[in-house]
């Protein structure tokens, strides 16, 4: 064994082979301990001390500082250490260390899964009303359904097992494997670090810490979502012919127009009334604040439409009805092939033609669609006359003294003798012809869309709803954990102004570390965890004022858009700039680094294959540089010099590329460089790993000590002692018979549940396995002799 440090920085052996401090892991960094009573421990090491000060479960009555009334909504059971290091200038600085549990951990799953099985009933409803079909479509829409209506049920037993749960605020590593809590994320936990430095302004540093969001349940033996999804889709793809083939994206574009038309059609119909009740009013000024808002909603509602895949789509559905041709349905046009010439030939996946039949208008969906926004036009029209004609009766009837006269009985003849009938009788009949418009519409494109969406869970019905299931499940667990870093940052960063300008003007950042290794189980941990952590750029949050005294985040949408709302208090809601008030979206922009570090990572280096590792840290990298350019392009001149001035970016930017291009074994300077980054961009920092226990927790502290001597100015000295004290199992108050707590001295015992032999010896031969076992069990007999 060499002598030196881990890829952690954890002393490994000097002075003859004797450990100096304890390495073991910090059970406050894994979040399952018990609370105990406060314990003054003291680490010396040759005659200089670092120390653990204090430690109490009641951190409000450590610190008056402390916000953590703001954040009750998400954090419970805090539990804080208070630590005394020297720095270079031999001077005291104070760390205060807190580790809180978040109820979200179970909140936001069950909010998901009820928004899952409303739209999986409501997608089934509409299965139900595409109306008659062929023998062969009418059998695919029974099977499907009948498979759908398992899902649901499923989803409703998950949900019902969840709200049984009245226990622990968190999942434990140990329950990873329970199917009821598969939606639960594993360890979630706030790691906060407070520094209050002599000569330095008081700083906080969070870290998000959780178990990687991945399908612990349903296991990893055909691996993760990342490959499983690009199986499918190739299979799907190249399959014989059963079902008219919808590339991904003209999927999810048929999701996206039905979620357009449910949430724009009652939209529009509550504006139509508005109106209408604004012109019984006679108030001008509220017709065209309500007109606005109508053309607004409607012109949205016809632009929906105005994709090549509807009109294809209606096309495929009509060769689906009795009677109709289908030995070559139509294969949907993709969004490219809009612009091809008319009398060209789309490249089809399969079929050769799209049939034509002398009984179909193809044009006859411009036609209705058109109509809206004709209906639309003679409302605008109309309103503009009554309003122009209201003011020249105003003027008109002003004016008489001293006009001719001549033009009163114009006036009088395009007015009627009751103003408030006449403009509510006038605009009626037009407001019933845009909804019946819109009504023909929308039962149109729903039936043509809901067929696309038939297509895709006709094909394989069991692997695609497993998939789909798999991935509510990681999507769940990485949610969870987003919006408790989400809301913490906002309730830190609530008075710094360029923080809350940077969130509705350009988004937020929000960087994943990864310990996972590429090898065995782990490869699929990590896939899963890849697509989850790339599908929450689906979540957008609002912010809005807290009516009540229920503070949770409430969530909205469907599996393509999430909106997560947040409530604030009144009073800090005032304080936020307009377009946050306004319920502007805000974004984030999440990112993974992955780095394994432990001794399978080590085989999967040597004898395996870490290119999954290297393709996802090269595809957030360029994610990264595309946040970094909406940065300085979006945030204001004025500060991107001072930023410039206070950062490094670019050159962070720059070592990371160099870091990533390297491809050096267990490169932890990737992930030291991203997290700098992330926290000189306001963002949020997570830690992951298998469970979020043994190399989260050593990453979380060698983090803790790096900043301390980056930022504030730890003596140097004191690096690996500041290290091995907020590590060891003394800062527990497990002290052994042989440690003096009064004294402050502690013997130089090893680490009894450390034995550092190297796995790949044991895997290649019995004996030494044999080997092995005996000399772990002399080393147990001699310590407790």
């Amino acid at each position: 064994m060499r002598e030196g440090t881990d890829e952690f920085g954890t002393p490994r052996t000097s002075d003859g082979g004797k450990v100096v401090g304890t390495i073991e892991v910090s059970l406050v960094k894994m979040g399952e301990i018990e609370d105990g009573d406060t314990d003054h421990i003291t680490t010396d090491v040759q005659g200089q001390k670092c120390a653990l000060a204090y430690e109490c479960t009641a951190p409000e009555s450590v610190s008056g500082k402390d916000n953590l009334p703001l954040l009750n909504a998400v954090l419970k059971n805090p539990v804080c250490k208070l630590y005394r290091f020297p720095t270079s200038d031999n001077k005291w600085m104070r760390i205060r260390e807190q580790m809180s549990e978040s109820i979200l951990s179970f909140h936001i799953p069950k909010e998901l899964i009820s928004l899952h099985i409303k739209e999986d009933l409501c997608r089934n409803q509409e299965l139900k009303d595409l109306g008659d079909l062929s023998p062969h479509w009418d059998n695919l829409r029974k099977n499907v359904l009948t498979h759908c209506d398992q899902m649901v049920t499923m989803y409703q037993d998950i949900l019902t097992e969840l709200s049984k749960e009245t226990g622990s605020s968190f999942k434990s590593s140990s329950s990873k494997g329970e199917k009821s809590l598969e939606f639960v994320p594993i360890n979630l936990h706030l790691q906060r670090m407070q520094v209050h430095s002599p000569h330095l302004k008081d700083a906080l540093y969070d870290v998000i810490t959780v178990g990687a969001p991945a399908a612990h349940f349903q296991g990893f033996k055909n691996g993760g979502l990342r490959k499983l999804l690009h199986r499918f889709e190739t299979e799907r793809r190249n399959t014989g012919y059963q079902f008219i083939y919808y590339s991904p994206e003209n999927t999810a574009k048929a999701k996206e127009v039905l979620s357009n038309i449910n949430q724009l059609q009652p939209l529009i119909a509550t504006h139509a009334d508005l109106l209408l009740n604004s012109a019984s009013q006679h108030s001008a000024d509220s017709l065209k604040s309500s007109l606005k808002l109508l053309s607004e909603k409607t012109e949205l509602f016809v632009h929906a439409f105005k994709d090549q895949l509807v009109r294809s789509a209606l096309l495929a559905l009509y060769t689906a009805r009795p009677g109709g041709i289908l030995k070559k349905p139509p294969s949907p046009k993709d969004s490219t092939e809009e612009t091809c010439p008319q009398d060209e030939p789309p490249q089809l996946r399969r079929q050769d033609s799209i049939p034509h039949h002398s009984d179909y208008d193809e044009e006859e969906w411009d036609r209705v669609w058109a109509n809206v926004g004709k209906s639309l036009n003679c409302i605008i029209a109309t309103v503009d006359k009554l309003i122009e004609r209201d003011s020249h009766n105003e003027e008109g009837t002003g004016g008489s003294s001293s006009n001719d006269g001549d033009a009163a009985p114009s006036l009088e003849d395009s007015i009627t003798s009751h103003p408030k009938e006449d403009w509510y009788g006038q605009l009626h009949p037009l407001i019933l012809t845009l909804k019946e418009c819109m009504g023909e519409v929308v039962s149109r494109a729903k039936q043509s869309l809901t067929f696309v969406l038939l297509q895709e869970l006709a094909y394989s019905l069991p692997q695609c709803l497993m998939l789909t299931l798999r991935r509510d499940i990681v999507f769940s667990q990485a949610l969870a954990g987003l919006v408790c870093g989400f809301i913490i940052k906002l309730h830190t960063s609530l008075h710094d102004p360029h923080f809350l300008q940077q969130l509705h003007t350009v988004g937020l950042l929000v960087q994943y570390e990864g310990l996972l290794s590429t090898y065995s189980d782990e490869i699929g941990m990590l896939e899963d965890m890849a697509v989850g952590i790339s599908d929450l750029r689906k979540v957008a949050f609002k912010i809005t004022e807290a009516k009540s005294s229920d503070d949770l985040p409430v969530l909205t949408g469907r599996r393509e858009h999430y909106v997560v709302e947040v409530k604030l208090p009144a009073t800090l809601f005032e304080s936020l700039p307009l377009q946050i008030k306004e319920g502007q979206l805000l974004h984030v922009y999440p990112v993974l680094f992955n780095v394994g570090i432990n001794e399978q990572q080590t085989l999967a280096e040597r004898f395996g294959d870490v290119s999954l590792q290297e393709s996802i840290n090269q595809e957030n990298f360029e994610l990264v540089q595309e946040y970094y350019s909406i940065f300085m392009e979006k945030m204001p001149p004025d500060y991107i010099s001072h930023f410039q001035e206070q950062n490094d970016l670019k050159g962070l930017l720059d070592n990371l590329h160099q870091n990533i291009q390297a491809k050096k074994r267990k490169n932890v300077e990737i992930m030291w460089l991203a997290a700098t980054i992330c926290r000189k961009l306001n963002g949020i920092r997570f830690t992951c790993c298998k469970s979020a226990k043994d190399r989260t927790s050593m990453s979380v502290t060698l983090e803790q000590c790096s900043i301390l001597r980056d930022e504030h100015q730890l003596h140097k000295d004191f690096f690996i002692r500041a290290l091995d004290c907020m590590r060891s199992r003394q800062t527990q108050g497990a002290l052994s018979e042989s440690d003096d707590p009064e004294t402050g001295c502690l013997t130089d015992n090893k680490p009894t549940s450390r034995h550092f032999y190297p796995v790949a010896l044991l895997l290649v031969s019995s004996h030494l396995l044999v080997v092995w076992l005996i000399l772990s069990l002399a080393l147990l007999l001699a310590k407790y002799q």
